[in-house]
């Protein structure tokens, strides 16, 4: 009976200055570990945005370096194709510059020519010699510039064309229609579709209408 009484004295006994300090360090320690738990979870949270805007501009830097990775291969490729065209025109047009040289060599054996054909009496065999000799000659040039892939350019006869005739003069005339060529001072020639000399020709311009007299 005693010891019943004992122990409810004690129940009601308010507590002591010891038990409120531990209870006021229970309560701190509580409230420091709450703060540091939300620290911690802001810290995460900081990192995980600044991870997240790393990654997105990791991920903008590799779509620049492939737009650039996309523009130089298309570069590449078209110089690629570039090359081979200019590959392509130089085999094509080797042999341009040395017809170009042998065009007077031709001009001066027509030229030759021209002269041998002019009437002359009393022509002697060894003149004769000499004209079937330059013929002869003449002929194996041209056929040997024509295979190197030389073509003449027929101008008698045509409408003039700027882009291969090179009109030095005019001649007025009824019996071909204005800007017909009626004369060819010299032959133009081309390698393929290049032109390596127009030809030099005289085109045909209307006579001046009759004046009625007064």
């Amino acid at each position: 009976m005693m010891k019943d009484m004992d122990q409810e004295q004690k129940q009601q006994m308010p507590p002591t200055a010891q038990d409120n300090a531990e209870a006021a360090s229970a309560n701190g320690t509580a409230a420091v570990d709450a703060c540091a738990a939300s620290e911690g979870a802001a810290g995460q949270t900081a990192t995980a945005t600044e991870d997240l805007e790393s990654l997105r501009q990791k991920a903008a830097k590799a779509d620049e370096y492939y737009d650039r990775l996309l523009r130089l291969a298309a570069d590449f490729d078209n110089f690629k194709k570039r090359a081979a065209r200019e590959r392509q025109e130089a085999i094509k047009f080797a042999n341009a510059g040395l017809l170009e040289k042998l065009l007077p060599v031709m001009d001066h054996f027509e030229m030759a020519l021209a002269a041998f054909a002019q009437p002359a009496n009393g022509q002697t065999a060894s003149v004769q010699s000499l004209h079937a000799g330059i013929t002869m000659v003449h002929q194996q040039l041209r056929n040997l510039l024509l295979e190197a892939g030389l073509e003449e350019i027929d101008a008698l006869g045509k409408p003039f064309d700027p882009a291969l005739h090179e009109a030095v003069a005019q001649e007025t005339t009824a019996d071909a229609p204005e800007g017909q060529v009626v004369k060819q001072l010299r032959k133009g020639y081309r390698l393929k579709e290049r032109l390596l000399r127009p030809a030099s020709v005289v085109v045909a311009a209307p006579p001046a209408p009759a004046t009625s007299a007064a």
